[in-house]
C-alpha cells in the first residue's frame, strides 16, 4: 500500500532543504524522492528485499565485489567531492593505498561537509564519481584491492 502522505511529505523536505535526493525504507516498502531539471520526482519500487537495499560504510565495511575488490560507499544523498578544496589535491587517487579512518571524499549534504573515511585497508582500483557529481545513499565510490 502507497503512503501518498509520506511521499508528500518527503517531497517537501526535498524541495524546502533544496537537496538532491531523499530516500527512506518503511515497512517494507522503499520510497525514493529525487530533484531533476523538471522538478521533484517520487520513485515507489514497490515491496523492498534484503538484496535491494543499499548498504552504507558505515553499516559495513564494504560491499563484496568479485576479484576480491569492496566498494566505499556513499552514507548518504549529497554532492561528492574528492578534496577538501577547489585549489587542494585530492585525498586519494587511483592506485594509492587507504588505510582504516583514512578520509577519501566529502559528501555535502545540506549545506553540511561529510568527510567520508575507509573502513578497509588497501588499494584504490576504481574511482566511480566524478568531483561534483551528486550521489545516492548507498551508491559505490571507490572500488578497493583490499590488501
Amino acid at each position: 500500500m502507497v503512503d501518498w502522505e509520506l511521499i508528500k511529505k518527503l517531497i517537501k523536505v526535498v524541495k524546502d532543504e533544496e537537496i538532491s535526493g531523499l530516500a527512506i525504507e518503511e515497512g517494507g516498502v522503499k520510497y525514493e524522492v529525487k530533484r531533476e531539471s523538471g522538478g521533484v520526482v517520487a520513485h515507489h519500487p514497490g515491496a523492498v528485499t534484503s538484496n535491494q537495499l543499499p548498504v552504507t560504510s558505515s553499516q559495513l565495511p564494504a560491499e563484496k565485489e568479485e576479484d576480491g575488490l569492496v566498494a566505499i560507499t556513499s552514507p548518504m544523498v549529497g554532492t561528492f567531492y574528492r578534496a577538501p578544496s577547489p585549489e587542494a589535491p585530492p585525498f586519494i587517487e587511483t592506485g594509492h593505498e587507504v588505510e582504516p579512518g583514512k578520509v577519501v571524499c566529502i559528501v555535502e549534504a545540506m549545506k553540511l561537509f561529510n568527510e567520508i573515511e575507509s573502513e578497509v585497508r588497501g588499494k584504490v582500483v576504481k574511482i566511480l564519481v566524478e568531483n561534483g557529481q551528486p550521489v545516492e545513499y548507498g551508491q559505490k565510490l571507490f572500488l578497493i584491492k583490499k590488501a
